[in-house]
């Protein structure tokens, strides 16, 4: 497995790793277990995904069983919006760690650069949007990425957290973070697609020596259940894309491949998920193929800006990536 090195630790993350979120918690151990029998050693998790225990107990069994060693796996987790102020950073990891049952973090990152005001575990967990639940209500806090981005940086000096980082952020708050970051993000975390191939934001992040890692590799695939997909406009769903179907043919490999190759072609992580063990397995098979430049260029130009993560679908009035 091809590895990205990280500038603040010099630790190698798999470019090819395995995402959790919508991973049922019923299924979740035995996935997560299969996915390292498969050879898959990163681990994108969340709070939020509500399956933190069962990753952790997939990852037990396979340590238990001599598959695999905690040092050979990289494991990442996230801090949720509800817990930004610096008094709660701390609290998150922990709980994080308890879950997942593991002593550090080989990465942690800020979810989202947005702070929500502060839910108690106790009142509620795994996390939520809304402040109130019963009535869909949420509540922004004044909290300033600095203050997070400080708490972080103490989980990387009490070893909690090997290396940290960000998420779903824009250019100029990257910008603001990096001119007092002491510990400068080791990832940048990102929707990341052929739609969506933003590539003055990924050419900044790597010119500060921030490694990118790319959620939603295949596009549209995850987002149809959550009503964010406009069909309606002939839309086309990426992974029955012409362009992406005609060089999978010419390599003899699936769509998805392909996908995943026009990432890590670039030095980009991805993170893609699938229960699936036959896909698990092909998802990791894209070092035997390369890309030609024309074919690369010809992915390059499906971008069309298409974006399915957006804080305003859930956050009224708050349109983060408004120009």
């Amino acid at each position: 497995m091809e590895a990205i090195t990280l500038s603040a630790t010099n630790d190698k993350m798999p470019q090819v790793g395995f995402g959790t979120w919508k991973i049922p918690k019923e299924a979740c151990k035995d996935v997560v277990f299969q996915a390292i029998k498969e050879g898959y050693r990163l681990f994108d998790c969340a709070p939020t995904y509500a399956n933190e225990v069962e990753v952790g107990q997939g990852i037990k069994e396979a340590i238990d069983q001599g598959i695999v060693k905690r040092s050979e796996l990289f494991i990442v987790s996230k801090l949720f919006s509800t817990h930004h102020r610096k008094e709660h950073v701390k609290l998150g990891i922990e709980r994080t760690l308890s879950d997942l049952g593991l002593e550090y973090l080989d990465l942690y990152l800020i979810h989202a650069p947005i702070a929500l005001k502060h839910v108690s575990f106790e009142e509620r967990y795994p996390p939520s949007h809304y402040y109130d639940t019963a009535k869909k209500i949420i509540v922004v806090d004044q909290v300033p990425l600095h203050e997070t981005w400080a708490a972080m940086e103490q989980l990387v000096h009490s070893g909690l957290a090997r290396n940290i980082g960000i998420s779903n952020i824009n250019a100029s708050l990257l910008m603001d973070l990096l001119s007092y970051a002491k510990i400068k993000p080791s990832v940048l975390q990102m929707e990341l697609h052929p739609y969506l191939t933003r590539k003055k934001l990924v050419n900044y992040a790597k010119s500060k020596d921030i490694a990118i890692t790319a959620y939603s590799s295949f596009g549209d695939t995850s987002y149809h259940s959550m009503g964010v997909v406009d069909k309606s406009s002939g839309f086309v769903p990426l992974l029955e894309n012409k362009t992406i179907l005609n060089i999978a043919n010419n390599h003899s490999v699936t769509a998805a491949q392909v996908l995943i190759r026009w990432a890590v072609q670039q030095n980009i992580a991805v993170i893609p998920k699938s229960t699936n063990a036959e896909r698990m397995s092909l998802n990791m098979q894209v070092y035997n193929f390369v890309l030609s430049d024309e074919e690369i260029k010809s992915i390059d130009d499906l971008n069309n800006d298409v974006r399915f993560v957006d804080p305003d679908f859930y956050l009224e009035g708050y349109p983060f990536y408004a120009n």
